[in-house]
């Protein structure tokens, strides 16, 4: 085996645990959808925008829709990784305004499904939102969320 096919069966499995942690993600993200039983057209929409952008395929996303509970949730344990992935999702849901007025309902879902407190979500859903008016970067909006009680 020469060092070439190395490197590629290294890339294969970096790429292959990428897409599985997107699928996991994904499918975290469409359970909580879900979770009245239904997709509204408001959210179907906005899971067709994500899936496309991590790249999942319309095979994995149907499989995914049927399943949802097929791939496994790796929840941020550390604080910073749940402002981190609050932070990504906070802008996939502002960016297209694709679901208007459920935005905030459906990033409250989102925010109580990263485990932070249901008295708080509320206010972090609005602290995120009004954030991201203001195009913060990531190292912004993690200084502003974790000094927002100071």
């Amino acid at each position: 085996m020469n060092i070439k096919s190395k490197i590629m069966s290294f890339s294969d499995l970096f790429d292959g645990g990428f897409k599985a942690r997107n699928k996991g993600h994904f499918s975290a993200i469409v359970r909580v959808a879900m979770e009245n039983g239904h997709l509204s057209t408001e959210e179907r929409l906005f899971l067709d925008k994500l899936a496309l952008q991590l790249e999942i395929s319309p095979e994995e996303y149907a499989e995914i829709l049927e399943n949802p509970l097929k791939y496994p949730i790796n929840p941020p344990y550390l604080h910073t990784q749940r402002l981190e992935r609050l932070y990504d999702l906070s802008r996939m849901v502002y960016a297209d305004r694709v679901l208007g007025p459920k935005q905030k309902e459906i990033l409250h879902r989102f925010v109580l499904a990263l485990g932070f407190t249901p008295g708080n979500a509320h206010y972090i859903v609005d602290k995120a939102l009004s954030l991201l008016v203001f195009d913060v970067d990531l190292d912004t909006f993690l200084f502003e969320m974790q000094n927002m009680n100071k």
